[in-house]
């Protein structure tokens, strides 16, 4: 088996317009941990090992800001640099230290499609990391919406080492751990956020964090269903800003056993979007938010090419 030089989706953070109502939400509405503040910036942690996975920051509109994953050993960000660079990326930043919560080294990268990915080792972890109903555990996946997918995965599998898990008709489906996916490229006329999905412990986590959502004012967006791909259970909601956000579970694991799925193998009765095909499916307003939300990008004298 081939050394991975990504090892995990670490986190991700972004931008909103109101900084006190998005912190208030992500803590007491969509139940994760808020673990520290800088200014304009909040910290959130799950029940997960990572030592933050969700970072909000003051913005004039809703944006992201670049997506974290994690590396083992610092010498490999070093050949990530390269790598991005060959095949088509720019540099932003380090390898060097970062002056984030938890520390570590860090190379903040931009892929050709003007994302901002970080890559991050020797960080801190919590010990502290027994699961908890209805608290989410960690961010599973991130789905970006591609105007060409065919070269964005070139990119993930070429630079980062990524492996593709399935494609479907309007999907590609990245994985750089033993989660089915942790990055899927769908097909779209722009470049933008399509979702964040958080690993919850169960299936019954899922309904409770929905009815919770619920009681909130925040209705379930689509769902709840069970995806093919992944095998994953999910409900789908708008946080503020009009995020698209995922509470999910039973996500498949994989191993380089795991054959490549294709569009044939993932097609459904007419009308029905999911395995079980009971749940609400998705909502204007959800498909309206998939689409609107971009990354920002560094200032042009940051990057290296």
């Amino acid at each position: 088996m081939t050394k991975r030089l990504v090892t995990g989706l670490r986190g991700i953070e972004i931008g909103v317009p109101d900084l006190e109502l998005a912190a208030r939400f992500y803590a007491h509405t969509w139940h994760l941990a808020e673990l520290t503040r800088r200014p304009g910036k909040v910290y959130f942690r799950g029940t997960g090992a990572a030592h933050h996975i969700l970072t909000l920051t003051q913005s004039e509109r809703a944006d992201v800001r670049a997506i974290e994953f994690s590396v083992a050993d610092v010498a490999d960000l070093d050949t990530l640099a390269q790598s991005v660079v060959r095949y088509g990326g720019a540099l932003v930043s380090g390898p060097a230290a970062t002056t984030m919560p938890g520390g570590g080294t860090m190379l903040e990268a931009l892929d050709p499609q003007g994302r901002v990915l970080r890559f991050i080792a020797g960080d801190r972890s919590h010990a502290d990391t027994q699961s908890v109903k209805d608290r989410p555990i960690r961010i599973t996946h991130v789905v970006l919406n591609s105007e060409n997918v065919a070269a964005a995965q070139e990119f993930f599998e070429n630079a980062l080492g990524f492996t593709l898990s399935d494609r479907t008709r309007i999907m590609a489906f990245m994985r750089c751990s033993s989660d089915h996916h942790s990055i899927a490229l769908a097909d779209a006329q722009e470049n933008t956020l399509n979702h964040i999905a958080f690993l919850m412990p169960d299936l019954d986590s899922v309904m409770r964090g929905g009815g919770r959502m619920n009681d909130a004012g925040y209705p379930v967006e689509w769902g709840v269903g069970r995806h093919g791909p992944g095998n994953n259970v999910f409900a789908y909601f708008l946080g503020p800003a009009d995020f698209v956000i995922e509470y999910t579970a039973e996500v498949l694991q994989v191993d380089d056993t795991y054959r490549t799925g294709g569009p044939d193998d993932w097609k459904w009765p007419p009308g029905r979007v999911d395995q079980w095909g009971v749940g609400r499916a998705p909502s204007e307003r959800l498909k309206t938010a998939q689409k609107t939300i971009f990354f920002r990008l560094p200032q042009a004298d940051q990057i290296e090419r």
